[in-house]
């Protein structure tokens, strides 16, 4: 099973400067993937503002969203800026894509609402797949993005059993919520099957994410409940208290989801320190 790390863009306050620094001890370290966790009603960094600055800052690890709400975006701008990051980076993007609505103050661009979401989204996944092709966009005769631009791998998050056919239809795997290992296998064994049903050779990318800390643990669980409060206080308070603890924690998290066959693990800070990054490697690397 690989590890990755995330990047701090969902701490509320973060410091942006960061990013690049982080970004380049990820790769150093020898994690496998940057991924962010992102929203727009909420005092962080964009997922494709960090991506793009992540791609600047490091040459050879991997970049992913975990998951990124795409409906908030209208769809031909978000196919230009993930191409765009796509190249810039040298074809190391993988998205992970959800369909949000559980928290409407995400949605401010006029005429995107938090209704018909899925439907949108299916959509939204055909207007991506032409501009990755090269198909001309707003009514004239220029593509939006350059000839040598590819289609960009896509993971999928959600829980519902539309979102395990939209991966089995368009994806290349599912991405596990924050969860218990436990709570998990059930959506990665709906992953697989999804996956057989849509006649798809081999199996589907199974990535899970967990949440860390090694320093201020109370600030950490903190930093995490606010940033889910928006859910619901249970689910806000569910989160917080699974945040993995130290090297024993880290440890224990990184068999949990080995032993259901995760392919890849992405742990998530829960503060902006780059120490963070060191000290997670020399516990999950070494």
């Amino acid at each position: 099973m690989k590890i990755g790390i995330g990047i701090p863009t969902q701490v509320r306050d973060m410091d942006a400067a960061v990013i690049p620094r982080w970004a380049a001890r990820a790769e150093d370290a020898g994690f496998s993937t940057l991924a962010t966790i992102g929203r727009i009603a909420y005092p962080g960094v964009m997922d494709t503002v960090a991506l793009a600055g992540a791609a600047a800052a490091t040459q050879r690890i991997g970049l992913s969203s975990n998951v990124m709400l795409s409906t908030v975006w209208p769809a031909p701008l978000l196919a230009k800026e993930l191409a765009g990051i796509d190249g810039m980076s040298g074809g190391r993007l993988t998205v992970g894509l959800g369909i949000g609505g559980d928290r409407p103050d995400d949605f401010v661009a006029d005429g995107l609402v938090p209704r018909g979401l899925g439907k949108r989204m299916d959509s939204d996944l055909e207007t991506f797949h032409r501009i990755w092709g090269g198909e001309p966009v707003g009514g004239g005769v220029n593509p939006a993005v350059p000839a040598t631009t590819r289609r960009i791998p896509l993971l999928f998050g959600g829980m519902a059993p539309p979102s395990f056919k939209r991966m089995a239809k368009w994806g290349d795997g599912y991405v596990g919520g924050g969860l218990p290992a436990a709570t998990i296998e059930p959506m990665f064994e709906s992953a697989r099957d999804a996956w057989r049903d849509a006649g798809r050779e081999g199996s589907p990318k199974l990535v899970a994410i967990a949440y860390f800390v090694f320093g201020d643990v109370d600030k950490g669980r903190a930093n995490v409940r606010d940033y889910y409060a928006a859910v619901g206080d249970e689910f806000a308070d569910t989160i917080a208290q699974s945040v993995h603890v130290g090297a024993d924690g880290v440890r224990k998290v990184i068999e949990s989801f080995d032993a259901i066959g995760a392919d890849e693990l992405i742990l998530h800070p829960t503060v902006d320190d780059v120490d963070e990054v060191g000290k997670l490697a020399d516990a999950a690397l070494r």
